[in-house]
């Protein structure tokens, strides 16, 4: 096991959490056009999956099954996105090379944006980018407020996409609550 760096002490700010309104987000789309988080207005959820980059294989299965599944997402009027701090020439590849003919990709994700959602930021090594986002996703309600959150601090550990669609089923047939805001 890789011992700890003890070298960056400081804390990491909390992020939002459910029940509070999302940071405000805006990108630039692999398709040349801009998105904001401030103009989306789902039926449901708008999900944006935060994903490390390019470099990362993991990130390449769960955004294809998430292209794949897309028009299951929108059948219960949840917009769906998937943002990197990756640059537009790399982000623009992972989406030919990934084969990412659907899903909304926006790239040049800063620190600034990734620290106010609660990602957790790593260091790069081995052929990474010098810093980048671990993986989050969030379903952020219509009116702007976080619903649901899942963070991890790894590449591994991501909620399975079978089981938020069914949460959806679930939260929006039920109009539960969202939870964890205490």
């Amino acid at each position: 096991m890789a011992s700890a760096d003890k070298t960056n002490t400081r804390a990491a700010p909390r992020g939002v959490r459910p029940r509070q309104q999302a940071p405000e987000l805006n990108v630039r789309l692999t398709d040349g056009t801009a998105w904001s988080l401030a103009d989306a207005h789902p039926r449901s959820f708008t999900m944006v999956l935060f994903y490390r980059g390019k470099h990362c294989p993991v990130c390449r299965a769960q955004l294809s099954e998430l292209n794949r599944r897309l028009d299951e997402l929108a059948e219960r009027g949840v917009d769906a996105i998937a943002i990197s701090g990756d640059s537009h020439e790399v982000a623009v590849k992972t989406v030919e090379e990934w084969g990412l003919d659907k899903l909304k990709v926006g790239y040049g994700l800063d620190e600034d944006a990734m620290r106010r959602f609660g990602l957790f930021v790593s260091a790069g090594h081995d052929g990474e980018p010098a810093l980048f986002n671990e993986p989050g996703l969030f379903l952020i309600d219509p009116d702007g407020v976080v619903y649901y959150e899942a963070l991890t601090s790894m590449p591994w550990g991501r909620p399975r996409l079978d089981d938020i669609v069914n949460g959806i089923d679930y939260v929006v047939k039920a109009n539960y609550p969202a939870r964890g805001e205490a």
